[in-house]
């Protein structure tokens, strides 16, 4: 073409270049999630808010080192700086029903009740979860566990395990589910102060299981 690469550049390259972006690129990872009861999803084991409206809805999640961002149906409808919080809860207030009412026939006192059908222990432990958490629908997650344990095990189990769960302050669904999955519900009241000192876990499989 008898000319040099700079003219080149000047005079076909540099018109057509586009400018560069605002920020520097940046990794995100992308992930599908279902809005749970509690108008929150779960991402990397930590728990985000969203607006109440989207209960059960799936929705599209962008996450990367730093923030998280939420859309549904190519409309973005939060935002969070991302939190390394396992177990955690990310919730902002504009997302929560108004006044905290009952919404999409869930409230703490429905969870209290259905929780009651099964025992006085159940109701105790899931009433104890909600009143620990700040917001008692970050607590409904782990209620509808503990109700569902209904379908696998007996009632009379559900209630030993629940009353064992309050004794030992063990009040989650996790602790629910080891105890029953290791048999402990099953055990004797008078257990000896090491065993009470074990910890309740879904990996520990209890006696019964190498008898």
């Amino acid at each position: 073409m008898k000319k040099s690469r700079r003219d080149l550049f000047e005079t076909i390259d540099r018109p057509n270049a586009l400018p560069l972006p605002a920020r520097p690129y940046e990794y995100a990872e992308w992930y599908k999630a279902r809005v749970n009861v509690d108008y929150h999803i779960e991402v990397d084991h930590h728990y985000y808010s969203v607006p109440f409206q989207l209960l059960r809805e799936k929705v599209d999640v962008r996450l990367t080192a730093t923030t998280l961002e939420v859309f549904h149906k190519g409309g973005r409808v939060a935002a969070h700086a991302r939190s390394y919080v396992r177990g955690g809860y990310t919730t902002l207030k504009e997302h929560m029903p108004p006044e905290h009412r009952s919404y999409a026939e869930w409230s703490p006192s429905r969870f209290i009740h259905w929780a009651g059908k099964t025992g006085a222990s159940t109701a105790q432990l899931v009433e104890k979860i909600l009143a620990t958490r700040p917001y008692p629908e970050q607590g409904y997650r782990a209620c509808l566990g503990i109700i569902r344990l209904g379908r696998h095990y007996e009632p009379e189990r559900v209630e030993a395990a629940a009353e064992r769960a309050l004794k030992f302050n063990a009040c989650s669904y996790r602790s629910m589910k080891a105890i029953l999955t290791a048999g402990l519900d099953r055990q004797d009241s008078g257990e000896s102060s090491a065993q009470m000192r074990l910890p309740l876990h879904q990996n520990i499989r209890g006696r019964e299981y190498y008898q």
